[in-house]
């Protein structure tokens, strides 16, 4: 089949990639406009499409995928089929209606759960065991297309979003081509979402990345690995906002308030609501990862000291 691929963040590389190396033809890459990032404020091509210029892959970035500019260049390219992965902005009827077989999308979860557009962030920061990848065909509902196929995959005790991501991508990569391979064959039926089951999994915030030390010791563990790498998870300390990276969860008996600090040789704890954790890296504003013991030396964190 004759292929455009719409998708914009690194975790659409592997798909990309996977749809390259097949028996279709990759005739073109949609994504999102180049923008501004990091602290310079560059600007910058999205990963996608610095992968397809350095294919030799056309590449669209139209402000809206409602563009009559757009449109008019999707119909002439005549794609049978367009797979999304993370594109990144509402498809609108007009453009859905285009390709013979429509708009495949790879969602990173088991729908109908976790219809958004965060939805590894939600499986992690609710202690999901099992989540996993989806194929679907788009229409103008959220996630709400049927299923073509699915994958799963288990949320590891430490694993953050970045890592499960990561995961996801690749054997989501995978599936993507296998449904596009029976597409074309006349062997892939898809298969409507049930009606129950249904959760939505909405953009996580930085005020959502904020952690909550008054929260049981596993809350806290699970709120900053859904949160890491990003938005990533923070606190303030002495009015200054630090960033923390993942913790550990322990068998400490110290009898820490919540946010509460305590500073050993080799260690640093903090209360919550339950058990207190160990920190294990922090990020101060304005500087690198450290180790936290490093870090509270540095700060010369005193008894009762804690986050906000």
């Amino acid at each position: 089949m004759r292929l455009v691929f719409a998708g914009t963040p690194e975790v659409a590389v592997p798909s990309l990639s996977a749809i390259a190396d097949s028996r279709h033809e990759l005739v073109g890459v949609v994504t999102r406009p180049d923008a501004r990032a990091g602290r310079g404020r560059r600007v910058l091509r999205s990963p996608a499409a610095s992968w397809a210029d350095e294919h030799g892959i056309e590449v669209r970035t139209p402000r809206r995928p409602s563009d009559e500019e757009f449109l008019g260049w999707l119909r002439d390219t005549a794609p049978d089929c367009v797979p999304v992965v993370a594109y990144g902005a509402l498809v609108p009827q007009s453009a859905l209606e285009i390709p013979a077989h429509g708009w495949v999308n790879l969602h990173f979860s088991l729908l109908p759960a976790w219809r958004g557009a965060a939805p590894v962030q939600h499986a992690v920061l609710h202690g999901d065991e099992v989540t996993g990848a989806s194929v679907f065909e788009l229409e103008k509902g959220m996630d709400t297309g049927p299923v073509y196929g699915s994958l799963t995959e288990p949320v590891r005790p430490t694993d953050t979003s970045g890592d499960l991501l990561g995961r996801l991508a690749i054997a989501g990569a995978d599936l993507l081509v296998a449904v596009l391979d029976a597409i074309e064959d006349g062997t892939a039926r898809a298969v409507p979402q049930p009606a129950d089951g249904v959760s939505l999994a909405p953009k996580v915030t930085v005020e959502d990345a904020r952690v909550r030390w008054d929260d049981p010791a596993f809350a806290v563990d699970r709120r900053v690995r859904a949160c890491t790498p990003a938005p990533g998870a923070w606190t303030t300390f002495r009015d200054e906002r630090i960033k923390v990276l993942p913790v550990a969860l322990g068998d400490s008996d110290a009898a820490l308030a919540p946010g509460e600090l305590a500073v050993h040789r080799t260690e640093v704890l903090v209360g919550t609501a339950s058990a207190a954790v160990r920190l294990d890296q922090v990020q101060p504003a304005g500087k690198k990862p450290m180790a936290a013991t490093d870090w509270a030396r540095g700060a010369r964190v005193s008894p009762g000291d804690r986050f906000a």
